[in-house]
C-alpha cells in the first residue's frame, strides 16, 4: 500500500512539474529544446559514420542474445532511421545564427555517412541486400531523401550518388512481407522515379492498391489482412503512403486519384494520435517496437510538417503534446548510454521490452517525431504561445470537443 501511494505522489509531482513547464516556457525555447534533442540523439550516429567508425564505436544492445545476427543490419538502421527524422531540419534554408551552423555542420556529417555507407571500399560499407531486414531501412534512408532532396542527393558527389543508387537497387532481391513492408519496397521505387532512374512500376502500384483493400476505417489499416492493435500506422504506413502517392501521381493519375483518401485517412489518425497524449506527457505502451520510444508520433509530426492537420488541431497544441511526449520521454534516466548512444527501452533502460528484432540501430526511429523542425522559427507551428492539447483540457475540466469516427 506504501509503495502504491508513494508511485501515485511521484507520478502527481511529475505531472505537476510538467503543468508548471508548460506554463513557463516560451515558444522559442521549444525549438531550442527540441533541436537540442535531435542534436543529442544525432551526434553520436553522424560524428562516427562520418569518420568511418560507426561499426567500430556503436555498441549493438540486442537483448535477445542475438548480437552477431543484429549486427549485420544495425548501422543502416540507426543512419536511415536517423535522417528520415532530421531531413526537413537538413533541408530548412530559413535559419539563420546557432541553429543554421548546427544545421550545416550535420548536414556535411550526413552527406559523408552516407558516402561511407555505400562505398564498398568503406570500413562502413553497409548491408543493403542480405537478409530481409535491410530493405526496411533502405526505405527509411530514402525517405530521408525524399525530405530534403537538395542537401542529401544533389550535394552528393557523383560517384556517390552512383554508389547510393547501385546500393537502393541491390535491395530488390529482399522479397517484401504481404504486410507493411510493400510500402518499403514501393518507398525506394519512388525515390528511384524522382531520380530518373529505371523503376519497377508494378511494386508501387501493388502497395498503393493491397493497403487500399486493407484499410479497416476510421484512419486505420491492417498490417496486412489482418488488424494489429500497434503503432505501425504512425512507424510506417501512413509516412511512407503519403510519401510515395506525393512522388508518384506525377506519373500517373490513376495513382493520384488515391491521394485525397490517403490524406484524410492519415489525418484521421493524426488526430487520434493527438488524443492519446495524456496531461503528463505519456501514451498507452501497446503493441509491439515500443522501444522505439517517440517515434510513435511519427504520422502525427509528418502531417504536422506538411502543415495538413485537421481542423480539429492547432499547430502550438500539436507542437504543446509533441514536446511534452519528447521532454518527458528523452530526460528518463538510462535513455542513453554513458557514450551518448540510445539504450534499449521506453521510459529508460528496458532491454525486456524488446523484441528480437530490436537492437541499437533499431532505436533512433524515435527522430521521426522531431520531424517539424523543417518548419521555420516563425511558422505557427513554433512561434504561437503554448496551447492545451485535448487530453490536457479534458482531465482539467475544460472545454473539449466530441470525437467522432471519420
Amino acid at each position: 500500500m506504501a509503495s502504491t501511494r508513494r508511485h501515485f505522489l511521484e507520478n502527481a509531482t511529475s505531472a505537476a512539474l510538467l503543468a508548471k513547464t508548460q506554463r513557463s516556457v516560451s515558444p522559442p525555447d521549444d525549438r531550442a529544446s527540441m533541436v537540442d534533442v535531435l542534436t543529442r540523439v544525432a551526434n553520436p550516429v553522424l560524428s562516427a559514420c562520418s569518420e568511418r567508425r560507426l561499426k567500430k564505436l556503436m555498441p549493438v544492445e540486442a537483448p535477445h542474445g542475438n548480437t552477431a545476427d543484429r549486427a549485420q543490419f544495425t548501422h543502416l538502421e540507426a543512419l536511415g532511421r536517423l535522417l528520415a527524422g532530421m531531413s526537413p531540419w537538413l533541408e530548412l534554408v530559413e535559419l539563420s545564427g546557432p541553429e543554421n551552423d548546427s544545421r550545416r555542420h550535420f548536414g556535411e556529417l550526413a552527406r559523408e555517412s552516407i558516402a561511407a555507407a555505400v562505398d564498398p571500399a568503406s570500413p562502413d560499407f553497409m548491408n543493403f541486400n542480405r537478409g530481409s531486414q535491410p530493405v526496411v531501412d533502405a526505405a527509411f534512408l530514402v525517405l530521408a531523401l525524399l525530405r530534403a532532396p537538395r542537401e542529401l542527393f544533389e550535394k552528393l558527389p557523383q560517384r556517390t550518388r552512383s554508389q547510393l543508387i547501385e546500393a537502393l537497387r541491390s535491395s530488390r532481391v529482399i522479397q517484401a512481407g504481404f504486410n507493411n513492408w510493400l510500402l518499403f519496397s514501393a518507398t525506394i521505387e519512388a525515390f528511384l522515379a524522382r531520380a530518373g532512374e529505371h523503376w519497377d512500376t508494378m511494386r508501387v502500384d501493388y502497395a498503393i492498391r493491397q493497403h487500399e483493400e486493407w484499410y479497416k476505417g476510421d484512419g486505420f489499416y491492417g498490417d496486412g489482412p489482418q488488424f494489429h492493435c500497434d503503432y505501425y500506422n504512425s512507424f510506417v504506413i501512413h509516412p511512407m503512403l503519403l510519401a510515395v502517392i506525393e512522388t508518384v501521381s506525377e506519373f500517373s493519375k490513376s495513382w493520384k486519384s488515391f491521394g485525397p483518401a490517403i490524406l484524410a485517412r492519415a489525418q484521421r489518425y493524426a488526430a487520434i494520435q493527438e488524443r492519446s497524449i495524456s496531461p503528463e506527457g505519456t501514451y498507452p505502451p501497446f503493441g509491439r517496437s515500443l522501444a522505439y520510444r517517440f517515434g510513435v508520433f511519427h504520422l502525427l509530426a509528418d502531417v504536422a510538417l506538411r502543415k495538413q492537420l485537421p481542423a480539429s488541431l492547432a499547430p502550438e497544441q500539436v507542437r504543446s503534446a509533441l514536446v511534452a511526449v519528447v521532454t518527458r520521454t528523452i530526460n528518463a534516466p538510462g535513455t542513453f548510454d554513458p557514450n551518448g548512444w540510445l539504450s534499449v527501452g521506453l521510459c529508460g533502460h528496458q532491454p525486456e521490452i524488446a523484441e528480437s528484432y530490436i537492437s541499437t540501430g533499431s532505436l533512433y526511429l524515435c527522430a521521426n517525431a522531431l520531424l517539424p523542425l523543417g518548419l521555420p522559427p516563425g511558422d505557427p507551428f513554433w512561434n504561437k504561445p503554448r496551447k492545451p492539447w485535448t487530453a490536457q483540457r479534458a482531465w482539467s475540466g475544460g472545454e473539449i470537443a466530441p470525437d467522432h469516427a471519420s
